[in-house]
């Protein structure tokens, strides 16, 4: 029988997980009875008694695996984490929360069987019971990654997805250290369909993503696929200098021909505080380059498992 791996990232969880091995268990049952299944949970460096309840999971189900690792090291870190660990033909990323309803396995799971893709991802068509901003910025960075890079970023793409194990083994070949798991896939192509829900709220506890997470996260997925931003600099610093020359030239005429006095410090305070401040934001695009680059070269690695379902034995 085919086997398909279910990852789920958990970080301060705890009440969550009962609920949704439930779902799971429900819906295996009721629409994989040809398909083997194992669940892979990727304890990210919990406060909570969240491996506890992996730990109560494991003893009366053996199809439940876990990987915990010493500290937290985010979610992309757990998501790659269960990559390297599935032993499924098909893998699928799931969050503990069930905002990523279990119900629409299958359907992905026949879509690839039977229309020959490689991937079926999920995508909201709302954001209902977000809040406005954050749903707003989240539309404004899909269209600005977008005409920056030259991958395919969907809007309200989620990291639920099914994916075969080809697009597992491309997935996992790419060990870098600044992941971005949405350009990624996008990036190692494959046949992909997309099945689209409306927007499903947490069953239990809060969400981790504060909007200056969500704001760095997206920072990670520009810097990691586009360098538009240092050609935008670029062309910025290009323009203050023509400015500024035609000023020069401005400035000579009015005064040897007009015989007009330069004069106006303020003024001149507010051109060199905007000069300035355009020089720093360029920096500051440069270092985040740069930042990236100083991680890469270290070797870091992207996790440090600390048990697992195995260390017990």
């Amino acid at each position: 029988m085919e086997k398909i791996s279910v990852v789920i990232s958990c970080y301060n969880e705890e009440k969550a997980l009962p609920l949704f091995y439930e779902e799971m268990e429900r819906v295996r049952k009721q629409d994989f009875k040809d398909v083997d299944f194992e669940y892979i949970f990727v304890n990210d460096g919990s406060k909570d008694k969240t491996l506890d309840e992996i730990k109560e999971l494991r003893k009366k189900d053996k199809k439940v695996r876990y990987i915990s690792f010493s500290r937290n090291f985010g979610k992309e870190a757990a998501m790659f984490a269960g990559l390297e660990a599935a032993e499924g033909n098909y893998v699928t990323l799931m969050d503990a929360d069930l905002q990523d309803p279990p119900s629409l396995l299958r359907q992905m799971y026949d879509t690839i069987k039977k229309e020959n893709y490689d991937c079926v991802g999920t995508r909201r068509v709302t954001r209902k019971g977000e809040p406005k901003l954050r749903s707003f910025f989240a539309r404004m960075f899909y269209k600005i990654i977008n005409k920056m890079s030259d991958i395919d970023m969907v809007d309200g793409a989620r990291d639920y997805r099914l994916i075969t194990r080809q697009v597992v083994d491309a997935i996992i070949s790419m060990k870098e250290y600044n992941r971005y798991s949405k350009g990624i896939t996008s990036f190692v192509g494959f046949e992909t369909k997309w099945i689209e829900y409306e927007n499903v709220e947490r069953v239990a506890g809060e969400t981790k993503w504060s909007f200056w997470k969500l704001f760095k996260y997206a920072l990670e997925g520009i810097t990691a696929f586009s360098t538009a931003p240092l050609v935008m600099s670029s062309i910025i610093g290009l323009l203050i200098c023509l400015i500024a020359f035609i000023l020069i030239i401005v400035v000579i005429v009015k005064t040897l021909v007009l015989g007009d006095p330069t004069s106006g410090w303020p003024s001149m305070v507010c051109i060199i505080l905007m000069v300035s401040g355009i020089q720093l934001f360029s920096l500051g695009i440069i270092g985040q380059y740069l930042s990236k680059t100083y991680l890469e070269v270290k070797k870091r690695p992207i996790y440090i498992v600390k048990e697992t379902e195995k260390s017990n034995k």
